[in-house]
């Protein structure tokens, strides 16, 4: 009786990690061992990257707040203070959103919040 050398779970692990690597510059797609360890890599990197994504896109709403509120002659440190005490609990995506798509809407929100508007 021959050996087993893997059934149906074998061949669909070895397939996922063909998948993943397909693209990969010389050995890395083609050789085995080298393939799996670019591939678990590549996962790893991937999982990191969309934690470092959230982030990335936080610095981008501050920066536009921040552009957005000086325009009005108020910068984000106070505005985000006024914001607290006044209690209006907008979160940074959804100023950011307004401060690009509706200017005039981002400016009554700076003036609720009570600080000086130009």
């Amino acid at each position: 009786m021959p050996r087993a050398k893997g059934g149906y779970k074998t061949k669909r692990r070895r397939d996922r990690i063909r998948k993943h690597a397909k693209g990969f510059r010389g050995g890395r797609s083609k050789l085995w061992k080298a393939a799996v360890e670019a591939v678990h890599r590549k996962w790893r990197f991937s999982l990191f990257h969309r934690r470092k994504r959230k982030g990335d896109f936080r610095g981008v709403w501050i920066a536009r707040i921040n552009a957005a509120s000086r325009e009005l002659g108020v910068g984000y440190s106070r505005l985000f203070g006024a914001l607290e005490k006044q209690g209006i609990t907008l979160d940074r995506k959804i100023l950011a959103d307004l401060a690009i798509s509706d200017p005039n809407a981002f400016k009554k929100v700076v003036e609720a919040a009570g600080v000086a508007a130009s």
